[in-house]
């Protein structure tokens, strides 16, 4: 256990959710940690905002079609934009687009910017490198149909959290040497997974009680079966110095802390353009708790702030 500090809206959910008599989603098999997964997050999130264009596309993937979808504030654009491209959180084993359709729609419209969700595929059904290989897929896919989507893309922004985080840290590494179409120019990453064989530290200190935990870690793992020496799971591999600008987002009390704060001093060690911010007090996952935990939204408010302030400076 750690005496860090916890906020008091934190630490309402967390007490209930250990009062809670649900088996933890590493007790049960994939299938129903996906519906406990999506459950809590009906509880705990906040509702998606209306928005003028929510169109589902797909898209070839290496075992199959890929399933997006595109959230717009705006229903028809002209001019140049840039575009989020999206992979949500899970583990490699749980999540899909509706875990995270109300994050989603709210980054469309406060960023008045296109997001294309990836809906990769998932293990163990499809274990390593099924996930960075979709995700490539994927970005490639958006970066060469503009006219499909109706869009005139200036540049890709990979995004997402967790091992979402992790995938677009893998796309903005592998991309920056086998260029899509259009380039990447910025890449968000929330509270990433940058390696697997990370120890001690923040793995230790809130390895149980704080919503991630070490034990759902090690079952996803075991699911998901990564190789530690293929930059496809671990992105620090590649020539960092090639990573495009970056804003890096931990939460203070998450297991992975530690090592989003190496990986951003690491590319700030390589000469990135990097804003790294750490969100005091909150658990890992506190994008997909904005109604639980009203400290949450102010949060992810502060780093779309940052995205805005880093995209409009590459503008100038």
């Amino acid at each position: 256990m750690t005496d860090a500090f916890v906020r008091p809206d934190v630490q309402m959910v967390l007490t209930m959710m250990a009062q809670s008599d649900q088996p933890l989603m590493s007790e049960v098999e994939p299938a129903a940690a996906r519906e406990m997964y999506n459950m809590m997050a009906t509880m705990l999130e906040a509702d998606p905002v209306d928005l003028p264009r929510i169109q589902d596309f797909s898209c070839p993937g290496p075992a199959g079609d890929i399933a997006l979808r595109l959230y717009d504030s705006q229903a028809e654009r002209s001019a140049k934009t840039p575009v989020i491209i999206f992979y949500h959180g899970g583990g490699f084993v749980i999540g899909d687009l509706e875990s995270h359709h109300s994050f989603c729609t709210y980054i469309a419209r406060e960023m008045d910017i296109p997001v294309v969700a990836v809906d990769y595929r998932l293990a163990p059904e499809a274990p390593f490198p099924a996930a960075p290989l979709d995700s490539l897929a994927a970005t490639r896919w958006v970066a060469a149909n503009q006219d499909k989507l109706k869009l005139n893309i200036s540049g890709m922004v990979p995004c997402g959290d967790s091992a979402g985080g992790n995938l677009a840290l893998v796309v903005g590494q592998v991309l920056a040497t086998e260029p899509a179409a259009v380039p990447i120019i910025a890449q968000f990453p929330i509270y990433p997974a940058t390696r697997m064989d990370a120890e001690g530290g923040s793995m230790n200190e809130f390895a149980e009680g704080f919503l991630l935990t070490k034990e759902s870690m090690e079952y996803f793992d075991r699911h998901y079966a990564p190789k530690d020496d293929d930059i496809y799971v671990s992105p620090y591999l590649g020539d960092l110095a090639k990573s495009p600008p970056t804003v890096l987002v931990t939460a203070g009390l998450d297991p992975l802390r530690d090592q989003g704060r190496e990986y951003a001093a690491d590319l700030v060690r390589n000469g990135v353009n990097t804003n790294f911010i750490e969100m005091p007090g909150i658990v890992h996952g506190f994008i997909n708790i904005r109604k639980a935990v009203p400290s949450a939204a102010r949060d992810v408010d502060k780093m779309i702030a940052a995205w805005k302030t880093l995209l409009s400076s590459l503008d100038s």
